[in-house]
């Protein structure tokens, strides 16, 4: 079965053994987050077949990882409903594993 983590700053901030893999990216389950280490971002980009994707900044232990995660509140392709509030972290920034 697959599963996939990710954490920052020694902790596992998601894990699910149900995800999305798109575009080199691991998409997290919403219920699969621990959304408490997340802080606001006003940070937004825009995909042209998925949306707007809204950033948010992650803090583990005093130590901020800024724009680390993001996801699509509305998705505006029907090839993009699957990712609609799921998260994915810059790997640069969060270690994200797959199996």
């Amino acid at each position: 079965m697959p599963h996939a983590t990710a954490a920052f700053n020694g902790k596992v901030i998601a894990e699910t053994d149900t995800y999305e893999f798109v575009e080199g990216n691991v998409y997290f389950p919403p219920s699969s987050v621990d959304q408490t280490v997340f802080t606001p971002s006003e940070h937004h980009t825009y995909c042209p077949w998925k949306g707007q994707a809204s950033y948010k900044n992650i803090v583990v232990d005093g130590k901020e990882a800024k724009d680390a995660a993001w996801y699509y509140p509305e998705t505006i392709t029907d090839k993009a409903s699957g990712l609609k509030d799921y998260y994915a972290f810059y790997k640069s920034k969060v270690e994200v594993t797959k199996e």
